[in-house]
């Protein structure tokens, strides 16, 4: 027999949940409630006996629309966050539905065929080396770990050495190197893998943060043993590439594995428009990137996709004699990536994917590209005003004044103003704001009333008026 507590709940939240989407276009997009007010509201002891849960689910509605930020907001531009995709969210709540852990193929056939499909789908629209394998992970973050790891295995089994059974101490010296540009998980992940940051070999990058090629060989031309290079596609400040083909000859002349940090970059294989900026990324050994970026899946999902399925899967599996584990094709996720159990994250990247077809996914990255420079151009017709990079992708680098004092307080102004919200960075010892498109939902309006904010609250510091 039904449990008839479900669908007044559900029918509730539901109900919340098109109240909070519906205002999501017009609302402020900053967070107005406070720690303190919020928890105010949140909280107490915790009771001996419970509320009725309308209660508890009112109570946190009630709290969103002033405590959560509106990052699904068609105006958030900070730190490259998409917004969901409606077949994503609707396919999410599915999942959460289902409540299947995700682990191994007998608890959920369904999940395991599914994800195996989006993979497949995956490696096709980046046009990436079929025979790959690809593990659905939290996010970039661990999507960098799971494939430095399958690096790390394969680097140190050519010289012989076991690392999942010996571990490190003793182990022959790997060698790391990355851009000076390289994103921080990359350096999170080293660190995870008992590899850590001091050993890291960096290699200059130019003003838009791309890798100099012919300074990677020089210091490829000094290192000697197991070898892995860390390259990136999508700069996280400039959106530039590094030179994908150039350091992919050079990691394979050296005999060295070439993983490449794709967070947001990696899709611009979607695109026929954009996929020479990624040009010669195929030849690499890893990659690793976000759906919950440029997809518009909702939290978290993150991509690894190796080469080598073997060397894959030797630093990710897990066994035990109570286990139900596949000995035939059926795919287990434990074999792909560090979590023993999983939410079914890959769930949405094929409905969003099946909904979208390749040449949706294309529309999405050139009109975020396209918003992108649009906002750049607004903003560098405003004189005082510089866009510091070349806008080749999706991100934005603007300074106020040439005065980094100026620049801090436009973009805290601009935060509080609530129009939009994005962030700041240092790049090249200057203080900017950070702008990121990434939302499928952000239009030319979108643009234009966010840049006319940013010139506003502008003018006025520097007291102009309006």
């Amino acid at each position: 027999m039904a449990d008839d507590r479900f669908p007044p709940l559900l029918e509730r939240a539901q109900a919340h949940a098109l109240d909070y989407l519906q205002l999501l276009p017009d609302r402020e997009v900053l967070a107005r409630a406070s720690r303190d007010e919020l928890l105010a509201a949140l909280h107490q002891p915790l009771a001996a006996r419970g509320e009725p849960g309308a209660a508890v689910i009112d109570l946190l509605a009630a709290q969103a629309q002033r405590g959560a930020g509106a990052c699904s907001s068609p105006r958030y531009f900070g730190f490259v966050i998409g917004g969901s995709h409606p077949v994503a969210l609707a396919t999410d709540w599915l999942v959460s539905t289902w409540d299947q852990n995700a682990g191994i193929y007998v608890i959920s056939p369904l999940v395991s065929v599914v994800e195996e499909v989006a993979g497949q789908w995956l490696l096709a629209l980046f046009d990436l080396p079929r025979e790959s394998s690809v593990g659905f992970a939290t996010g970039c973050q661990m999507a960098n770990f799971t494939c430095l790891a399958a690096a790390r295995h394969a680097m140190l089994r050519r010289v012989g050495w076991d690392v999942e059974g010996d571990g490190l101490y003793g182990a022959p010296r790997l060698n790391v190197v990355a851009s000076a540009e390289s994103h921080v998980t990359i350096d999170v992940a080293l660190r995870y893998l008992g590899l850590g940051t001091n050993a890291i070999r960096r290699v200059p990058a130019d003003a838009q943060g791309r890798m100099y090629a012919d300074r990677l060989g020089e210091l490829l031309a000094t290192l000697e043993g197991p070898t892995i290079v860390c390259a990136q596609a999508g700069n996280v400040n400039t959106g530039a590439f590094d030179p994908l083909r150039d350091i992919a000859a050079l990691t394979r002349a050296h005999g060295a594995w070439l993983h490449v940090d794709g967070a947001f970059g990696l899709w611009a294989r979607a695109s026929r428009g954009l996929r020479g900026l990624a040009d010669g990324i195929e030849l690499a050994d890893s990659w690793a990137t976000d759906a919950h970026k440029w997809l518009n899946v909702p939290y978290d999902c993150g991509v690894a996709i190796v080469r080598h399925a073997d060397d894959h899967r030797a630093a990710m599996t897990s066994t035990a004699a109570y286990l139900v584990q596949t000995q035939g094709p059926e795919r287990d996720a434990v074999d792909w990536v560090p979590e023993f159990s999983r939410r079914a994250r890959g769930v949405p990247v094929y409905a969003t994917l099946r909904a979208l077809g390749g040449e949706g996914v294309e529309e999405l990255v050139d009109r975020n590209c396209a918003r992108a420079r649009q906002m750049a151009e607004i903003l560098a017709d405003e004189a005082g005003v510089q866009v510091l990079n070349d806008v080749v992708l999706n991100q934005v680098l603007v300074r106020f004044g040439d005065d980094d004092e100026l620049t801090r307080q436009v973009i805290a102004g601009v935060q509080q103003d609530g129009t939009c919200w994005l962030g700041g960075t240092t790049w090249h010892d200057l203080a900017a704001m950070r702008i990121s498109v990434s939302n499928w939902a952000t239009s030319a309006e979108d643009v234009a009333i966010s840049a006319a904010g940013i010139v506003r609250v502008f003018r006025a510091l520097r007291g102009d008026g309006p």
